[in-house]
Order: structure tokens, then C-alpha cells, then sequence
């Protein structure tokens, strides 16, 4: 293996390799039935293949336009607008990336800069403080309750500085399955009012909501959309992770800062792909759908886990199910995982890893995003510990 002889200053020595890539290789290694990483083990619909290979085919292979395909912009405003009653401009207030996590990045390079702090809630998912950090930001941890992990407003509000530049939700919450209603942006309105905090909204699993709740988009509410970068994706709608297409919807003003580093650090997105996304968008069924589609396979394996020593908490939206294992044992949880990987045959996701000081509630994380066989054959391991 090759050694440099230069001297590396790390921007962030902390950071190892993610969770999700370390529980799935243990978990290939292993044998093991992976309910760790968040993505599916079933296909998506061929009609969307069939619609990308027919672009493939018509010669629209070539650099498309920085924002997005404007077939894919009027699809997307056309989609807000039906959903949540805001009128996005295609040209000017919508931006296509390479997925969820660019545009996350990219919109806290456009806005965060050294010394400013940002609130985020965790359990945090992964991405959000190495992007903040990177860029000379600090983050600031709310924190959602266990085990209903319901943010405390007037904690979040005693967190707030000069220094404050943006507020971070996620809605619905990865890891723990938790919905933001109406009071909270209610809360988050007020709290932000007569300020210049930007709001950043990770919405990629907002067609995922579980017994008839509504998902709650900021885009949905004019006070906080003014302010408000609203992310979603593609992959998780489609089924379709590894395409890495997503979204971010803002204001003009907004997005022009937001398009400048956009067009540095991806440019431009993948052509035939967002053609074919934006010719399957024709029939809102495809995404209407997802809520009842995922229930069912949360109800499947809620299923699957009556008679096992797991205690099931809530899971309101999100294709993961959260369980605490204090029946089971008294290993902290990432010893647990690997315990449950090697021993058990079931890779799951310790949720301390989202925590910055490692708090340990006994809880670990669930992917459902599985055919029925696979849950059954998980559900009959998780059985027998």
C-alpha cells in the first residue's frame, strides 16, 4: 500500500467509515440477512426503465442543463403544488441533484460559513455534522425525546445564538421513524420569526407516512417556506437508491445562492435518468401509493417480531421500525449488532451512531425496505434470541 509523505491536516478526524458500509459488509461477510442499510432488496417498476432506455435511445445522453431537465423541474413543481399547495418556479426555485445528500451538502456550503452554528436534532443522521464541520460550521445538538423522539421547542430555543445560521430537521425522522404535525412547525414558525435563519428541510421520505397521517412539508407552510431549502429523493420514491437523483426546492433568492456552488461541485445530473423520472411522474398513483405500499411491509414484520423479546417502538413514517433489546441484553449497542450480524444472522443499525456523545438507549434500527421472504426469513431468526 502506497504511504504519502505529506503532513494531513483532517478536516474531520473523527470520521471513519459510515455505520451503514461497515454493518453491510460485516453482514455479506457473515451471511447474514441485511435489515441494516436503507435500501430495498426489491425492484422497481420497469416502466420507469423503460421510459430512461427510450431517452438512452432518442440521443439525449449529453450534458443537460445545470438545474435539472426542465421536463423534470415541471414535474417536480407540478408534484409540490398538488401535494401541498405551493407553486414552485420550474426555472428559478428548483434545483436537480445527485441525490439527497449532495444537495444537503451543497446547501450548507451555500450558506454556512466559519463560526456559524447550526442546529441539528438526534439522533442526526450521518451526513448533516461532517458537512457542517467541513465548512467551518459548529453544530448544535436538540435533541428528540426517547422513545416518542418528539423535539422540545423551548430546549431548541434556548440553543439559539447570534451566531445561529440554520435549523436542520428531518421529517420523516431516519433513524427513529418520528413525524413533525402541525404544532411543531407552529413552534418552528415562531421561533425563527425576525430572524435571518435559513431552515433546511431533509423531506426524502415524505411520501412514507403511516394510519392515515399526512406528511407536513415546510413547502406547505409560506412562513417557513420563505426561508426553507426543502430537500427530497427520488431514490427512496422510486425505489431506486443507487440512481442518487434528488431535489431541493427554495425560494429564488435561495436557490441563486444555492446554484452557485450546485454548478461547482456536481454541475449537472444524470440526462436519460431524469428524463425517464420525469415521464414516470405522469401518474401521481406511483407516488400516492408508496404510504399504503410500505405500511403493509411494517405491518409484515411487526408481525413477523410478536413472540420475539424485541419491544417495538412507534413507527409513523420511514421504511424503518426502531426496537430496544433490554429483554435480549445488556450489551451496548453496537456490540449488540454485531453480536446479532455474526450470531443471530441479522445485520441491524445501533442508533447510538447517531448520537455525537454515543447515548445508548438499547435501541437499534430496522430496514422493512424488504420482500416479504426476506422479512420472513429475518423474523424467524429475530424469534429465536
Amino acid at each position: 500500500m502506497l504511504k504519502t509523505s505529506v503532513a494531513i491536516d483532517s478536516k474531520l478526524p473523527w470520521v471513519g467509515t459510515t455505520i451503514f458500509t461497515v454493518m453491510s459488509k460485516l453482514a455479506a461477510d457473515c451471511g447474514a440477512i441485511n435489515l441494516s442499510q436503507g435500501f430495498p432488496d426489491f425492484q422497481a417498476d420497469p416502466a420507469l426503465f423503460e421510459a430512461t432506455l427510450r431517452a438512452m435511445r432518442e440521443g439525449r445522453n449529453q450534458y443537460p442543463p445545470m438545474a435539472g431537465m426542465p421536463e423534470l423541474r415541471t414535474a417536480i413543481a407540478d408534484k409540490v403544488e398538488a401535494l401541498y399547495g405551493a407553486r414552485y418556479d420550474a426555472d428559478q426555485e428548483i434545483t436537480v441533484t445527485a441525490g439527497a445528500t449532495q444537495a444537503i451538502f451543497t446547501a450548507i456550503a451555500a450558506f454556512v460559513r466559519g463560526g456559524d452554528e447550526v442546529i441539528v436534532f438526534e439522533p442526526v443522521y450521518d451526513s448533516y455534522v461532517p458537512a457542517i464541520e467541513t465548512v467551518g460550521g459548529t453544530a448544535v445538538y436538540a435533541q428528540l425525546k426517547f422513545p416518542a423522539y418528539k423535539p422540545d421547542w423551548n430546549q431548541v430555543r434556548s440553543l439559539v445564538t447570534p451566531r445561529t445560521r440554520m435549523i436542520i430537521i428531518n421529517s420523516p425522522h431516519n433513524p427513529t421513524g418520528s413525524v413533525l404535525d402541525a404544532g411543531d412547525l407552529a413552534a418552528l414558525a415562531d421561533l425563527t420569526r425576525d430572524t435571518d435563519i435559513l431552515l433546511l428541510s431533509d423531506e426524502v421520505y415524505e411520501h412514507i407516512v403511516f394510519d392515515g397521517v399526512r406528511h407536513i412539508s415546510l413547502a406547505s407552510h409560506p412562513e417557513l417556506a420563505a426561508r426553507s431549502l426543502v430537500v427530497s429523493s427520488f431514490g427512496k420514491t422510486y425505489h431506486i437508491t443507487g440512481w442518487k437523483i434528488g431535489y431541493v426546492i427554495g425560494a429564488a433568492e435561495l436557490m441563486s445562492e444555492f446554484r452557485k456552488v450546485h454548478q461547482f461541485n456536481v454541475f449537472t445530473v444524470n440526462t436519460p435518468c431524469q428524463l425517464g423520472i420525469a415521464d414516470y411522474m405522469r401518474l401521481p398513483s406511483r407516488h400516492l401509493g408508496l404510504a399504503a405500499f410500505y405500511q403493509q411491509k411494517r405491518d409484515y414484520f411487526r408481525e413477523q417480531l410478536k413472540g420475539s423479546r424485541f419491544e417495538l417502538l412507534p413507527c409513523c413514517g420511514t421504511y424503518f421500525q426502531l426496537a430496544r433489546y433490554a429483554g435480549i441484553s445488556e450489551l451496548p449497542d453496537l456490540e449488540f449488532a454485531r453480536w446479532m450480524t455474526r450470531e443471530a444472522g441479522v445485520a441491524v443499525i445501533p442508533v447510538s451512531v447517531f448520537h455525537h456523545d454515543g447515548c445508548d438507549d438499547r435501541v437499534v434500527r430496522f430496514c422493512f425496505a424488504k420482500q416479504e421472504t426476506t422479512l420472513a426469513a429475518a423474523g424467524e431468526r429475530l424469534r429465536r434470541i
